[in-house]
């Protein structure tokens, strides 16, 4: 039964967010505050005005959401925004220019929300507080966060190991980078240790006054662009919202919002000094939000290795402490990948949870592809049972989203994958493929994906990595993808010079080096067509590609 919302429930809710959090600051109270030893070379002092066009264009990008407290929907926002435009650009322009927050936008109206949709909905502990604003705050927060995202990027001040919420950046090409280091150093003979760290309330336990610290010294905010964080930081408040009842309003005093615009950056630009301590230790990490996982290859001194990791994870506990966030020791997950140590000496587990990929010890992702199968067909069955009360074109938009977008979920990670893992993800392509034209059990499935245009998954796996190599040719992913693939210069000027080929890594063994994205990409890149790679554009280059799959698939009789 779901639960009966009340506003003695709201209030339960309120409490307990609260609690939790001063319960975690207790724990870290003790430790010492954060030294500030270097400056930022770079400043930023003041938000630039903007124009009502350019006000006109982010509010138009802007999903319709609406909080409790709006006095106008968002899309009456939107469609009278040349009548009521001039004077939100006044209010925006004021804000910016005076570096204070208006009190109305720093009242948050929080909803809770299930953390894993398999947790028990009656126990308060399994939901996490998300942050409902109004719609014009948001439209300020994204003013700043565009001024201050160009400022980051020109300067390289923002963690290129850091993914999340940054333009370009996905779990997928996290995860692409992460998997491709695992599969060289593994394809070298080397074992390698992987940690997944857990935060607890991550981002409610950020410190404002560290926070703004940090804004000042490390990104280099000064003036009025830093009176405005200092305005969006100071008297915020929340209640808690369910249904038509609603908590009373408290006062908030640490946390950057979960829901914000202006939350993700802010705690991304909080965990900056973090990756200098990795690097000191020459530990390799990567950084998805408040999700941080680190790995590390074991030298033929093991005692060596681990000694470097336990010392590097002592000075990150340190820091932490010293920044107000507590490590979940409870949470936090170890991986052994390819290892002639036993697991249980080191107390690592047979596989993990990663950015919502599950990576086992051996790398073969047979894990993770039963997990797919399994939620794919349950989906199916749902789906099924819906199926005549759902228009035809409707129905296939509900494969897609349930069904569809699980197989292609960070399917680039399936190169090299194995035969019989591969017919297992098929098997789920057609079961869809079949519910959604009807087709009999037994009937050839070859002729209804190619009446649907479904690519099968091995060129669905294949095209998403080509995806990928032709946006790093053209500088449109991370560049922590960039520097994996490097362009091959003829020494004489011959024809292959304007064929735009790839140079291709040598790999010890085809079950981990050849799946590495910087083994595995060069070889799809450079048996394509030279039409294909030669496409001056995404789209064109997309729609080639999938042409050229289609006749690989499917054959024209």
């Amino acid at each position: 039964m779901p639960l009966l919302y009340s506003q003695a429930l709201c209030e339960r809710f309120q409490i307990l967010f609260l609690d939790k959090v001063s319960s975690l600051k207790l724990s870290s109270s003790s430790a010492s505050y954060p030294v500030f030893s270097s400056e930022c070379n770079s400043t930023f002092h003041q938000f630039e005005p903007v124009l009502l066009s350019t006000l006109k264009q982010l509010v138009d990008q802007l999903k319709n959401t609406n909080a409790v407290l709006d006095i106008l929907p968002s899309r009456i926002v939107k469609g009278c925004f040349d009548v009521i435009g001039p004077s939100i650009l006044f209010l925006m322009n004021y804000s910016l220019l005076s570096g204070s927050v208006p009190l109305a936008f720093k009242h948050a109206v929080v909803q809770p929300i299930l953390k894993k949709k398999n947790l028990d909905c009656h126990d308060l502990l399994n939901y996490r507080p998300i942050s409902k604003l109004l719609f014009l705050s948001k439209i300020l927060e994204r003013l700043v966060f565009s001024q201050l995202q160009a400022y980051l990027d020109t300067n390289n001040i923002a963690e290129k190991f850091q993914s999340a919420f940054k333009p370009r950046h996905s779990t997928e090409t996290a995860l692409l980078r992460v998997l491709n280091d695992l599969f060289v150093s593994t394809d070298s003979g080397r074992s390698v240790v992987l940690v997944l760290l857990d935060l607890s309330s991550a981002f409610d336990m950020v410190d404002h006054n560290i926070l703004l610290l940090r804004l000042e010294h490390t990104v280099g905010i000064r003036g009025t662009a830093l009176n405005w964080f200092k305005s969006y930081l100071a008297d915020r408040s929340f209640s808690v919202n369910l249904g038509n009842f609603s908590s009373s309003s408290v006062p908030v005093r640490c946390g950057v919002p979960q829901g914000s615009v202006l939350g993700p950056i802010l705690f991304s630009l909080y965990l900056l000094p973090l990756g200098a301590i990795f690097e000191k230790y020459n530990i390799a990490f990567h950084c998805y939000a408040d999700d941080i996982q680190i790995y590390f290859e074991i030298t033929d001194d093991l005692a060596m290795s681990f000694h470097y990791f336990r010392e590097c994870m002592c000075e990150v506990k340190d820091w932490f402490k010293s920044n107000s966030l507590v490590l979940n020791e409870k949470k936090t997950e170890i991986v052994v990948f390819d290892s002639k140590i036993p697991r249980d000496q080191l107390c690592a587990d047979d596989y993990a949870s990663n950015l919502g990929i599950l990576l086992d010890s051996s790398l073969k992702f047979d894990k993770q592809v039963s997990a797919v199968v399994r939620s794919s067909f349950n989906q199916l069955r749902l789906i099924s049972k819906a199926k005549h009360y759902i228009p035809h074109n409707d129905l296939e938009k509900l494969i897609h989203a349930f069904v569809t977008s699980r197989l292609d979920y960070c399917n680039s990670l399936y190169i090299g994958l194995s035969s019989s893992l591969l017919v297992r993800l098929q098997t789920v392509q057609n079961a869809a493929a079949r519910l959604l034209t009807g087709s009999r059990k037994f009937s050839s499935i070859t002729p209804v994906l190619a009446g649907l245009h479904w690519l099968p998954i091995k060129y669905r796996i294949q095209f998403k990595i080509l995806l990928f190599t032709y946006k790093t040719i053209n500088n449109l992913v991370p560049s922590y993808l960039n520097e994996l693939l490097r362009l091959h210069t003829p020494v004489r000027a011959l024809r292959s010079a304007t064929q735009i080929l790839l140079k291709q890594p040598c790999s010890r063994l085809k079950s981990r080096g050849d799946r590495a994205f910087a083994v595995a990409a060069p070889v799809l890149w450079n048996n394509l067509p030279v039409s294909i790679r030669a496409s001056d554009s995404l789209p064109l280059f997309k729609s080639r590609l999938k042409t050229y799959f289609f006749n690989l698939a499917f054959p024209p009789s």
